[in-house]
């Protein structure tokens, strides 16, 4: 939307309250996408789970893989997490192209911007100088919401973190937080009762200050951990929409670091 303005017209399959890895794909997404000149997907396999049958069904070739229409908004990210090695299922939910919720680190958002306003350029010729200056508006807005961000995350600089998915990496690289273990013993995979028994022994006593978790899991786990090693549980939404307060990519990195705010008094 701040990209396109008024020449696109936005419908999100993803709600900001879902995990964007298990999206419950309604048959009414198939028509969506059978009438969309484009398709904007994350990219790493962030949708790997749940977009490719939708698409294949929907039969629209302008947003086929490799389609002027098909955005994929991970090109020219550096991404973080990428494996050394082959990736198998004993691994979890591991990406091989790395960790796809690079959009946490706001910084990217330059790079995103740029990268719809080249494709929408690339659809829509005549309006291309628009799409290019609305991207560097956004980037404008951003720079500075970039230095009130790390103004106001600097006190908490080497803060230890534990979350529950690797859902935060480029946030806390951002901001300056230390991410020291998760809930999850690998990713995708639910905690057992020994890993969390060995998250608490490893770090109670240890000054870690917050457990972050996604709006879409059980606070039940991580209120147990939090209250065991003395952190308390701070509810992030990682997607726009996955909070009252965060309708917009600005708002939702407002948000968090006020829920941040608030825990570390």
């Amino acid at each position: 939307r701040e990209v396109g303005g008024d020449f696109v017209k936005v419908t999100s399959l993803a709600r900001g309250t879902e995990d964007p890895h298990f999206v419950d794909p309604k048959p009414s997404f198939i028509r969506v996408l059978n009438q969309a000149d484009a398709l904007v997907e994350g990219g790493a396999d962030l949708e790997i789970g749940w977009l490719p049958p939708l698409v294949d069904n929907a039969r629209n070739p302008k947003i086929l893989a490799g389609a002027p229409g098909r955005i994929v908004m991970s090109r020219g990210i550096a991404l973080l997490d990428v494996p050394a090695g082959g990736v198998d299922r004993s691994q979890g939910d591991v990406h091989a192209a790395g960790n796809p919720h690079f959009a946490l680190d706001p910084a990217n958002g330059r790079i995103m911007a740029s990268t719809l306003a080249n494709a929408f350029a690339r659809l829509d010729p005549a309006n291309a100088a628009q799409f290019k200056t609305n991207a560097e508006n956004f980037a404008t807005r951003l720079d500075a919401k970039l230095a009130d961000w790390a103004r106001i995350a600097a006190p908490w600089r080497g803060a230890k973190v534990i979350t529950y998915h690797k859902s935060f990496e480029y946030f806390a690289q951002r901001f300056g937080f230390e991410i020291v273990g998760q809930i999850e013993p690998k990713p995708g995979i639910e905690p057992s009762p020994a890993h969390i028994s060995s998250l608490v022994t490893q770090w109670k006593g240890k000054s870690v200050k917050l457990v972050w978790m996604e709006p879409n899991r059980s606070r039940k786990t991580p209120e147990f951990v939090a209250n065991a090693i003395g952190a308390t549980v701070v509810v992030l939404p990682i997607l726009v929409g996955g909070a009252e307060k965060a309708p917009d990519y600005f708002s939702l990195f407002d948000h968090n670091l006020a829920e941040i705010a608030a825990a570390m008094k």
